[in-house]
């Protein structure tokens, strides 16, 4: 059985990131109704708007998840909220969720946590969690400075963990989710496939950037300082990377960014993985395309190992 269908009670293992202001109902519930998870972002720190989001998934009736990203928490109220509104699944990522999971687990809720690290995944298990994201240097946004791929690290925390696992960094279709799953991961999670689709509520301008970058399109920036991202090259976030340091007010302009299209307003937050990206498509037809392609790819190799030839 796979245990994050079972936790979570959708269709297919496919997860989309939290990605702050831009993982709402729009983008969420498209997931949610083609068969993945929406994620409901609350590290953007809009409160009320965060929480109003939350009850329109719960009022429209699809299988959701919320993230709490801890470190960006201003207090309690939000985990409050959540442990209050009926949500069943939560990740949290941007700390230690040891306070958090008891109150998370008194509600009913399934908790995973993101981590870059083994160390983290291992401290996690003690914690209490019930699965863990595994979110390898390739992805976009917030990361570790000490760079470990998907591919190691979900092998290293494989080999020593066994809770579900869903692998993020570097996957946009089914041949990624199949490594992913040969790896022992359980579900995939995909962010900067879904900001390039067309229920993502971003500007055309940032969809354009993602398609148009290759696979050496990101840098990653502020490795000796926090927060250490990955974001695409930019004339913004060329001085950034040649310094080794962000401005203080990188990102200042970062709704200019998402919803203003103005690509050199804050650092563009991607993955690697918008060099696998080359087309804008709809939700459904990502899901529906990964989904198809695993199968595919799983039934090749099905046949090589009952015919024992790698043919």
């Amino acid at each position: 059985m796979n245990r994050f269908l079972a936790h979570t009670g959708v269709r297919h293992p496919i997860v989309q990131a939290p990605m702050g202001w831009i993982a709402r109902r729009a983008l969420a519930g498209a997931v949610s109704r083609a068969g993945g998870l929406g994620i409901v972002e609350t590290s953007s720190g809009d409160t009320a708007a965060c929480q109003a989001e939350v009850a329109a998934m719960r009022e429209a009736g699809l299988p959701f998840g919320v993230n709490l990203p801890i470190r960006f928490l201003k207090d309690e109220a939000m985990l409050r909220f959540v442990c209050n509104s009926g949500v069943r699944f939560v990740t949290t990522s941007a700390g230690s969720p040891a306070k958090f999971v008891a109150p998370l687990h008194d509600a009913g809720i399934v908790v995973y946590h993101a981590v870059p690290t083994l160390d983290a995944a291992l401290k996690c298990v003690d914690a209490g969690v019930d699965g863990l994201v595994v979110e390898g240097a390739e992805g976009g946004g917030f990361k570790n400075p000490e760079e470990v791929s998907t591919l190691v690290l979900l092998q290293a925390i494989r080999e020593r963990v066994n809770l579900p696992l869903v692998a993020a960094g570097g996957i946009v279709d089914g041949r990624g989710m199949a490594a992913a799953f040969a790896l022992g991961a359980e579900a995939i999670q995909m962010g900067t496939r879904f900001v390039a689709s067309l229920e993502s509520p971003v500007h055309e301008h940032y969809k354009a950037a993602i398609v148009a970058a290759d696979t050496t399109g990101t840098w990653v920036l502020n490795k000796a300082a926090t927060p250490c991202i990955r974001a695409l090259k930019s004339n913004f976030t060329r001085p950034m990377h040649d310094s080794g340091r962000l401005t203080p007010d990188a990102f200042a302009g970062l709704q200019q960014v998402y919803f203003g299209g103005d690509m050199d307003a804050a650092p563009a937050l991607a993955g690697q993985s918008a060099g696998l990206i080359h087309t804008v498509k709809s939700v459904q037809q990502i899901i529906d395309d990964t989904v198809a392609e695993f199968h595919a790819i799983a039934r090749r190799m099905g046949a090589m190992a009952a015919a024992a030839h790698f043919g």
